[in-house]
Order: structure tokens, then C-alpha cells, then sequence
């Protein structure tokens, strides 16, 4: 196989933490296996505020990071938790809201479990935090770990995604003779080292 040079356009990748009180939100771009930051932090909403402004705010929070930074494609975090139900029902109608302004944005949108990003940004799907966040900085070529941990975890996500889809870009769907689908990669994609 030829030599593979990395495209010359970035990729540029909105990644979503959801929650409530906090959004954790990054915007990393990859120019073939070389990411760099653009920005990386969080929405917050007042606890006291009522929810529907909370989602709100939310809302137009990601509209204009997506009208300032121009991000291609998005991911958002899969939520996998069920401590508290109405906790949880929370988290996931702000999860729908964070998703609307990106579906709104025009943005294809890429959903990952929390062990999956994990296991992109680190090869071990049970990675602790501090682990993660070590590996955003050094992928990242950060002098610190994005804080809050919710900008980490963006940062995590759109890693993640910027990952996955460099695997998949020399991928695509084909159908079988019996209606079943596979994925046929038409030459591997390198990895990220």
C-alpha cells in the first residue's frame, strides 16, 4: 500500500457531555491522526431555574458554539445510569434538547456508550476519570486536563468520535444476497498511535 498523507481540510468535531446543571462541551479538529483543541468547556444552568428555561439555555448555548466554531459532525455521550430515575429522565430530556440544536445544526450526530469512549481514548473500556482526562491532555497536546471533568469528557467524546470515524472512512455498508448488511473496508484507515 502507497504512502497515506492526511487530508489537507480538518475535521472539526463537536463532542457532548449532557447533563442538567452542566453541558460539557469540546470542538477538536483532526487533520488525518493530529488533534488539536479549538475549544473545550461547559453550560451551565441554576439549579433554582425552571427547567424548561434550563433546557432552553441549553439549547441556545450549543446553537451559538455551532455558529461560532463550524464543527462538521457531532457526538454525544449515551447515558447508561439509573440511580435515580427522575434524575435520570432529567439528564435524558436535556440529552434530547442538546440533540435537537445539533440535529438543528445540521450536524450528523454520533452516539457513544460511556465504556466506548473509554475504550477509544484509552484501550481500556473501564478507564477511570483521571485516566481519561490524562489521555484527552496528551492526545490533545495539552499543557493541563480540561476542567470541569464535563469539558474533559467532551473532549473524550469528540476524541472518541474523531477515532471511530477515521476507522470507518475507508468503510462503508453493503447488502447481501439474503438482505443482511456488513460493513466491507475498502483498505484500513490508520489509527490514532
Amino acid at each position: 500500500m502507497g504512502d497515506v498523507s492526511p487530508p489537507t481540510t480538518p475535521r472539526i468535531a463537536l463532542g457532548v457531555d449532557p447533563g442538567t446543571a452542566i453541558v460539557g462541551y469540546a470542538v477538536v479538529s483532526a487533520r488525518g491522526d493530529d488533534l488539536s483543541m479549538i475549544a473545550c468547556d461547559v453550560i451551565t444552568t441554576p439549579a433554582r431555574m425552571p427547567l424548561a428555561e434550563r433546557f432552553q439555555q441549553i439549547y441556545q448555548g450549543l446553537v451559538e458554539i455551532i455558529g461560532i466554531y463550524h464543527p462538521q459532525e457531532a457526538a454525544i455521550e449515551e447515558l447508561f445510569f439509573a440511580k435515580n430515575a427522575r434524575t435520570a429522565m432529567t439528564v435524558g430530556q436535556a440529552r434530547g434538547v442538546a440533540m435537537l440544536a445539533l440535529a438543528n445544526g445540521g450536524l450528523p450526530i454520533s452516539e457513544y456508550t460511556p465504556k466506548q469512549i473509554k475504550q477509544a481514548v484509552t484501550g481500556y473500556g473501564s478507564a477511570g476519570k483521571e485516566q481519561v482526562g490524562e489521555m484527552v491532555r496528551i492526545l490533545l497536546k495539552l499543557s493541563a486536563i480540561p476542567r470541569p471533568d464535563d469539558a474533559a469528557d467532551a473532549a473524550a467524546v469528540a476524541i472518541c468520535h474523531l477515532h471511530t470515524a477515521s476507522v470507518l472512512t475507508n468503510s462503508y455498508l453493503k447488502l447481501r444476497g439474503d438482505g443482511t448488511v456488513y460493513w466491507w473496508v475498502a483498505h484500513p484507515a490508520p489509527l490514532l498511535s
